[in-house]
């Protein structure tokens, strides 16, 4: 099943004649925010955002990540990229993206045999872009006269220098301030996207050319991840958008199983004087599973917990339950077994790590955005919800496109 995982890669490439190559570069170690490209943004490794990015173009032929680090290897190989060793010579605090990427090239020239037209480098500290502002930069470039590209955002502010103990106005005459409607244009590299044929980087020894152009993104969209306040900006952007989508959603469902806690509940109880347990659950997914009910597609509730709060609940979705269950797994290839259901049209919607070996059983796996990590690591689906907050109600909108 882990090499249909990321089988969208390659969904929708069109016939380009010509061959476009996206590399990122990773190294491990990171002075300001210690082991950031693996630093979990919305669910995923950081790094992880810029290789789906560069996996759901629709122009780009493959994705490489150079690294030193085994984790990012690891992590790369996972979301579906093309690992290069980057030797130590390369990756140290004074090593340039320029060297990674000549480095690159050579590799990808003399092992896989390509000799790209275009070059795409990302950076992998920008998740925030979309899929979109690659292709779109990628036409750009390939339908102009440039020969290298870089993203920027508008700049809308006013740029100070200290000199001495003196300040001066940059890109702006503070004497005769103009209304910013009359200023002249102004754009920030912002470091997402560098597109560039592969001679600019031998002749030049830089990604640019000295015939560039820009691609011009949104301001969001352009944040990086090179503070920890960026960090804390950046998670909760990408906390307030659509879900993840590693695969597309799965035709002819036979079956969704759902945990509870996590999925339909925050993962809280509250226990009161005498001991007694509750919980809080969305009353959006009860529409949800009415409308997953109407398209015809089963459901059952399967929870190691043995607990009337589960049962009831349950009784009032009019749900399966399976409660108590020590071994999921297990208990699910009997399951569908005795209900003769294909495991590979079944949906797993889990959160935690007692649910993960069930994964192996199924052949769609769907996550709350506050699942564990090694949940989020093997979920096709991370939802933009968290566990509670109408997790069933976003998957039945979802899966529900399939059979309108």
């Amino acid at each position: 099943m882990e090499e249909e995982r990321f089988a969208n890669s390659m969904k929708n490439k069109k016939d380009k004649h010509m061959n476009i190559v996206a590399i990122i570069p990773a190294r491990g170690e990171s002075k300001r925010i210690p082991r950031k490209n693996v630093l979990p943004f919305a669910g995923i490794p950081l790094i992880a955002h810029s290789i789906l990015h560069a996996s759901g173009a629709r122009l780009v032929d493959r994705v490489y990540v150079t690294t030193d680090d085994e984790e990012i290897k690891k992590v790369a190989e996972h979301y579906g990229a093309s690992v290069i060793d980057r030797p130590k010579e390369f990756s140290g605090d004074r090593s340039t993206s320029e060297d990674a990427l000549k480095h690159a090239l050579g590799v990808i020239k003399e092992n896989d045999s390509i000799n790209p037209d275009y070059v795409v480098f990302l950076q992998c500290t920008s998740p925030l872009r979309e899929d979109d502002d690659i292709d779109n930069a990628i036409e750009k470039i390939r339908n102009g006269k440039a020969d290298s590209l870089f993203s920027v955002c508008r700049n809308h502010g006013l740029i100070w220098a200290k000199k001495g103990d003196n300040l001066t106005a940059l890109n702006y005459d503070s004497q005769n301030r103009k209304m910013e409607q009359d200023m002249d244009e102004q754009y920030r590299e912002n470091g997402s996207i560098y597109i560039f044929k592969p001679d600019v980087l031998e002749k030049h020894n830089n990604r640019f050319a000295p015939n560039n152009t820009i691609y011009e993104m949104s301001f969001v969209n352009s944040f990086q991840v090179d503070t920890e306040d960026d960090v804390k900006i950046v998670n909760l952007l990408l906390g307030s958008r659509k879900p993840i989508i590693k695969k597309e959603v799965p035709e002819n469902i036979g079956l969704i199983v759902f945990d509870f806690d996590g999925v339909m509940t925050d993962n809280k109880v509250k226990v009161d004087e005498k001991g007694e347990e509750s919980v809080v659950c969305n009353r959006g997914d009860g529409l949800g599973i009415d409308a997953i009910r109407k398209a015809g597609i089963p459901m059952i509730i399967l929870s190691t917990e043995t607990n009337e709060v589960v049962a009831h609940r349950a009784k009032k979705l009019n749900l399966e339950c399976h409660q108590g269950i020590g071994n999921k797994k297990e208990y699910l290839e009997k399951y569908l077994k005795e209900k003769m259901i294909d495991p590979k049209r079944v949906v797993y919607v889990g959160n935690d790590v007692n649910d993960v070996p069930s994964f192996d059983v199924v052949g769609y796996v769907i996550a709350p955005r506050d699942s564990h990590r090694e949940v989020l690591d093997k979920a096709d689906i991370i939802l933009s919800k968290n566990g509670g907050e109408g997790v069933v109600r976003e998957l039945s909108d979802l899966l529900l496109k399939k059979y309108e």
